[in-house]
């Protein structure tokens, strides 16, 4: 197969699972879907954190068709991502919510009981994540592009993360007047981004090889980013020790995962 074919079906199957995962952990009764998504997240993390410092960053540094790339330049180019991030999130172009209540999603109570505030919280969860699977795509076409075994690693680490969020999204449309028949058909369509932001990278990126460490310490740092400042913070809502020690256990899981599978695919 092509890299172009492969970015295509990595980019449908991580989408598409992920939203199939996501509607069918909402079956799940309410008080072990609280339990069960936690969790998801904390091994989410994993994933996100091996990948970028596992497998992106050192192919990054790898990838040096410019003798004059520094692992300075690298370092830098990750800094200026999480500082993108943080204002692009600002600006609710970048959203995360892995939490069927959680402040973007439901600002005050009355909002909730006002259909055309509602018609306005669908519209704006389904933009906001077809335009984070957009960047997905963009993600996974440049890990492709410089290394099949880095795109595989990228993809599953991407479907990891995907599946918390998407759960969130889901249980929201439904909250918000949707059946569970539409609101799979909008999120399975909003999914689809992935697969359009892949294409475009791919066309985009061919012709710029010099730039592929820099695109690549950008979405390290989109990962960083993700876990450290998105995803952790909700992790120390439960101080327990027996539920901190879960959540060490499943993000160095994700860590593992991640190592494994990179190195399987090396040998």
């Amino acid at each position: 197969m092509s890299t172009l074919a492969w970015i295509i079906l990595f980019c449908l199957l991580g989408g598409i699972l992920s939203v199939i995962a996501a509607s069918s952990i909402l079956l799940v009764k309410d008080q072990n879907r609280t339990k069960l998504v936690p969790h998801l997240v904390s091994f989410a993390i994993g994933t996100l954190l091996g990948a970028a410092f596992l497998a992106i960053l050192p192919h990054a540094a790898a990838t040096n068709g410019n003798p004059g790339l520094e692992i300075h330049d690298l370092s830098l180019t990750v800094l200026i991502g999480l500082l993108a991030f943080f204002l692009l999130e600002k600006m609710v172009l970048w959203r995360h919510c892995h939490s069927d209540h959680c402040v973007a999603h439901h600002p005050s109570s009355t909002e909730n009981h006002e259909h055309g505030k509602k018609q306005s919280k669908i519209a704006l969860i389904l933009i906001g994540d077809g335009m984070h699977n957009f960047v997905d795509g963009f993600v996974i076409a440049a890990a492709f592009m410089s290394d099949f075994h880095l795109g595989v690693v990228t993809s599953i680490a991407i479907a990891a993360h995907e599946i918390p969020q998407e759960v969130g999204d889901f249980a929201i449309l439904l909250d918000s007047g949707l059946n569970r028949k539409k609101a799979l058909l909008f999120n399975a369509l909003a999914s689809l981004t992935t697969v359009i932001g892949g294409i475009i990278a791919y066309y985009s990126f061919a012709e710029f090889e010099a730039l592929k460490p820099y695109v690549l310490a950008i979405a390290a740092s989109s990962f960083i980013y993700i876990a450290v400042a998105d995803l952790i913070p909700g992790l120390h809502q439960r101080t327990e020790i027996k539920e901190t020690l879960k959540q060490f256990v499943l993000i160095v899981s994700g860590v593992s995962l991640i190592y494994l599978t990179h190195s399987t695919l090396h040998i």
